[in-house]
C-alpha cells in the first residue's frame, strides 16, 4: 500500500519514492530527498560517488528509479529502494571485474545491495561505476 512521506511524495511498496518520469539532476535529487530514513544519506553518498567518478554523467528518473548514463551509451546504473535495502543495478554488471555479487534474471545485469549499517567499500563501488560507464549500457547503442 502506498503512503505519503513527510515531503508529500508517495512512497510505494518497500518505501520506494514515486517520482514522475523526467530527465536531469532535479528529479534524481527529488527522489533522493524522498528516500526514507537511512536510505536518504546512502542515496546522497551514492549520487556523489557516481557524479565524481563520471563527471559528465546524465541522470533521469524512469520507472520510479534514478538512472545514470553516458550520452550515446545508455544507462549504466540504476537505484531502487526496497524495504530493507537499496538495490544498485549495474546493467552490464556481468562484464565488470570483479562482478557485483548479486545475480539477476537478466544474464548481463548484476546487483549490489546496501543495507542499513553496511560499511561501504567506496573504492570498489567507484571501480564498478567507472568500468560500467565505459560500456554500452541499457538503452544505448
Amino acid at each position: 500500500m502506498a503512503k505519503k512521506s513527510n515531503r508529500s511524495v508517495t512512497l510505494l511498496s518497500g518505501g520506494n519514492p514515486q517520482i514522475a518520469k523526467a530527465d536531469g539532476d532535479a528529479p534524481v535529487q527529488a527522489y533522493i530527498a524522498a528516500m526514507p530514513g537511512w536510505k536518504r544519506d546512502a542515496g546522497r553518498r551514492l549520487d556523489a560517488l557516481i557524479t565524481r567518478a563520471v563527471p559528465k554523467v546524465t541522470k533521469a528518473v524512469k520507472w520510479n528509479s534514478p538512472l545514470y548514463g553516458v550520452e550515446g551509451r545508455g544507462w549504466f546504473v540504476g537505484v531502487h529502494c526496497f524495504a530493507k535495502y537499496i538495490k544498485v543495478a549495474f546493467f552490464n554488471g556481468a562484464s565488470l571485474t570483479p562482478m557485483p555479487p548479486v545475480e539477476s534474471k537478466d544474464k548481463n545485469t548484476r546487483y549490489f545491495h546496501i543495507h542499513e549499517g553496511d560499511e561501504l567499500d567506496e573504492a570498489q563501488l567507484v571501480r564498478w561505476i567507472k568500468q560500467a560507464s565505459k560500456l554500452d549500457g541499457w538503452g544505448g547503442k
